[in-house]
């Protein structure tokens, strides 16, 4: 099986033939499977070098100009190094712009901790007038991707190198109940899906599958939690623990509710080993995951 990015150069360089709208905006990473799309469309398909402020500066003035401009890089260099950009060239010019990052929270360990982005959602939280989609497959991101492209808003959408052996008919339009259960609702984001679905083997609860997070689904968790006995509500998000818990609480805000918010710690993990170890010590492995949710979920 394709990797989320693999399916992103093949789709971004397909979308690139099919749409005189549309560029792309590279600070090298992912260059080289850009080659033939960079030969056919050179005005289209801009490498800034290493100058991630530069890269959104470009696209947005692209945006200005009318075009649709795909931004990419790695997580950390996308969103965290550039966010100036991200918030005054896009968000206060009042443009709109694709961002696609890879990397994720711990994709590559081995590049430490200036290659992970744990906080980039909890990041552009700050922001208004953002759609975030974090896939759990590369059918997913692709589907996710094409709807992006088409509009004139700001969108982020956030690959990763884990995946779910299996993929999902995705919209970009609310979470998808994948199990019913009423003691309680587990929203497995992105690539948390399948170490939640064995994590949550055997019990009884409702597994909400989130691939995207902003806006994020108030009425599909209000209609969760009123089937169940119990409103309470786990979210497990491979990024930031507790990024999704205020908008659940918001969700909820006139029922009686818990909230527990289970993700990547804020204590930086400093043995780096390899993206399997990262799951198991952030308790993101379905051990992990089932220890903590019957914890929380026991009367």
């Amino acid at each position: 099986m394709d990797t989320m990015r693999d399916r992103f150069v093949t789709t971004t360089s397909q979308l690139l033939d099919e749409d005189p709208r549309l560029a792309l905006v590279l600070a090298e990473i992912s260059r080289d499977g850009f080659d033939t799309a960079a030969r056919t469309h050179p005005d289209r398909v801009v490498n800034v070098g290493i100058r991630e402020q530069l890269l959104i500066g470009a696209g947005a003035g692209m945006a200005l100009t009318g075009m649709r401009p795909v931004m990419h890089t790695f997580a950390c260099f996308l969103v965290e190094r550039p966010f100036e950009q991200v918030k005054l060239d896009l968000g206060h010019q009042g443009v709109g712009g694709v961002l696609v990052s890879a990397g994720a929270s711990y994709d590559w360990p081995a590049g430490g901790f200036t290659h992970m982005a744990p906080g980039d959602v909890a990041l552009l939280d700050t922001l208004d007038g953002w759609t975030v989609h974090v896939p759990g497959h590369p059918d997913e991101a692709e589907a996710l991707l094409r709807r992006a492209v088409v509009g004139d808003d700001r969108v982020y959408v956030r690959l990763s190198a884990q995946s779910n052996r299996a993929g999902h008919q995705v919209t970009g339009d609310g979470f998808t109940a994948l199990r019913q259960g009423s003691t309680g609702v587990v929203i497995a984001v992105g690539p948390m899906l399948d170490p939640v679905l064995a994590a949550t083997e055997g019990l009884d609860v409702t597994v909400l599958y989130a691939t995207t997070v902003r806006p994020f689904d108030t009425a599909g968790v209000r209609r969760a939690a009123w089937a169940g006995a119990a409103a309470d509500v786990v979210v497990v998000e491979p990024y930031l623990a507790g990024t999704s818990t205020g908008a659940v609480n918001d969700a909820l805000s006139d029922l009686p509710h818990r909230v527990l918010g289970l993700g990547v710690p804020r204590a930086e993990l400093r043995r780096y080993g390899r993206l399997e170890e990262h799951l198991s010590a952030h308790g993101l492995d379905p051990r992990g995951l089932r220890e903590r949710i019957t914890g929380f979920l026991s009367p």
